[in-house]
């Protein structure tokens, strides 16, 4: 646990009891505050008093009376599509509004660290896609290479859940647009921006206001070293206003679509070969093509940015490769799950959005796509042009026909996975991959994605030890 520090003797408010909520009130109880908590759910509400959290309803009238800060959870919306009300009374009353994140940075330093030959680092990691396979891929290259490293924040624990890190020690988070857009404290030593598409809009409304979210990992305070993906304009952007010039090497500029030049440091995958340059001379190439648990351009890219970061690390480029080599992938992300009879079986429930099953259909070929859920703003129109290698597409959701309506592929409606799964078995050929990509959230038929590619993985083992 990271003690959280500077409310010692004060009472602060924590809005929401998941897992985040409940330990922040943990932290906070640890580093000397009184945890004032609230959740509209009465479950959550008795699972955080069974462990001695105290709960006040924070929407009655006075609730923020001596109250020094309100923690919100990341769920909770702080300002788009409109504050929730315990927020906005918090901001009424003056109350600054702050995250884990922001208690995680202004607690994780202390005086301890003087005292290490190595201090600790921190890398931050945000983006649209691809965030949680290269905070993962990095956890694994610091593992293999023998560094102490803790993964946080999206993935893995919460933060304030983690273990104070000891003498070299690496603390590699995944955060959301929501929480480096609240954090009143963000000073990672590395921070990544992998990509930007158009996602949780409602949110920070508009696009601008969801890149300025992604921004703020590189404003307050800046990093010691920037990773930016500049295959978009506003990575591109973000890098241009990071550098003080063209050689600056506290800026690694990324790619997965185009070679980078000029002088200063870049890493970058062509033709599934990444290619790391300095000063203008090549200094490392790792061929990706072979790697199972990195296909696609997409992983190619979270790759670059694996890579980058583990050298800001001080990695050494041979070392860093034998961790890309035996990467085994993340449960639900281009995940294979079997091969049998010639056929690939591929799950990426994670594809989640229009964007992200574009990536997963352009990493395979000769594609039976299983696809459907609950659409997202935007529709599928963006899908269109990118379906070329889909010989035939199995739409699931309540909503499926609309679904298979919309798409330019021939389409079957098959609505649950099992049928989906079976007529996508019967139909493959060898050489063919069976894809779970579904463009679309799972919540019409599914609690999260998750339980999504746990269906799909259940359905497809099922009929292959059947025959």
């Amino acid at each position: 646990m990271i003690p959280v520090r500077g409310f010692e003797g004060a009472r602060v408010a924590v809005l929401g009891l998941g897992r985040s909520g409940l330990a922040t009130a943990r932290a906070l109880r640890a580093g000397g505050a009184e945890a004032i908590c609230w959740d509209d759910n009465p479950e959550a509400r008795e699972r955080a008093e069974a462990e001695g959290v105290s709960c006040a309803d924070l929407s009655r009238a006075g609730a923020f009376d001596g109250i020094a800060s309100l923690i919100v959870s990341p769920g909770i919306p702080h300002l788009y599509p409109k504050p929730n009300p315990v927020v906005r009374a918090a901001l009424m009353a003056g109350v600054p509004v702050d995250n884990d994140i922001g208690l995680f940075f202004r607690s994780v330093a202390t005086g301890e660290w003087d005292k290490l030959d190595q201090p600790p680092k921190v890398v931050a990691i945000t983006g649209s896609n691809g965030k949680s396979t290269t905070v993962a891929l990095l956890q694994h290259i610091l593992e293999q290479a023998g560094r102490d490293s803790q993964m946080a924040g999206n993935i893995g624990r919460g933060v304030l859940d983690i273990d104070p890190p000891g003498n070299g020690g690496v603390i590699v988070l995944e955060l959301s647009s929501y929480q480096t857009e609240l954090a009143r404290a963000l000073t990672p030593d590395v921070a990544v921006f992998t990509n930007l598409s158009p996602d949780h809009l409602d949110r920070h409304g508009g696009m601008g206001g969801y890149f300025a979210a992604k921004r703020r990992l590189f404003a307050e305070g800046g990093p010691d070293r920037a990773i930016v993906g500049i295959d978009e304009d506003e990575g591109l952007f973000l890098a241009g206003q990071l550098s003080e010039a063209a050689s600056d090497d506290r800026v690694i500029r990324i790619s997965a679509a185009q070679k980078l030049t000029g002088p200063g440091w870049q890493v970058f995958a062509r033709k599934g070969f990444l290619s790391e340059y300095r000063k203008g001379r090549q200094v490392a190439s790792i061929d990706l093509r072979a790697m199972q648990g990195l296909p696609g351009a997409h992983n190619h890219q979270n790759a670059c940015a694996a890579y980058a970061a583990a050298r800001a690390l001080g990695l050494a480029p041979r070392m860093i490769e034998g961790g890309l080599e035996s990467y085994p992938g993340l449960p639900h992300r281009s995940q294979t799950i079997a091969e049998a009879g010639g056929v690939r079986y591929v799950n990426d429930s994670k594809a989640t959005n229009v964007d992200s099953a574009v990536k997963a259909l352009s990493a395979f070929g000769n594609i039976r796509w299983i696809c459907g859920g609950l659409e997202k703003d935007g529709g599928l129109e963006a899908l269109k042009g990118h379906t070329g290698s889909v010989r035939r597409a199995y739409v699931i959701g309540r909503e499926a026909a609309t679904f298979a309506m919309q798409l330019d592929v021939d389409a079957v409606v098959c609505t649950t996975m099992g049928e989906a799964v079976a007529q996508a078995m019967a139909e493959a050929e060898p050489g063919d991959t069976v894809l779970l990509a579904p463009s679309a959230a799972s919540f019409d038929q599914y609690d999260n994605f998750e339980q999504r590619g746990e269906d799909f993985i259940a359905e497809v083992t099922r009929r292959l030890e059947n025959g």
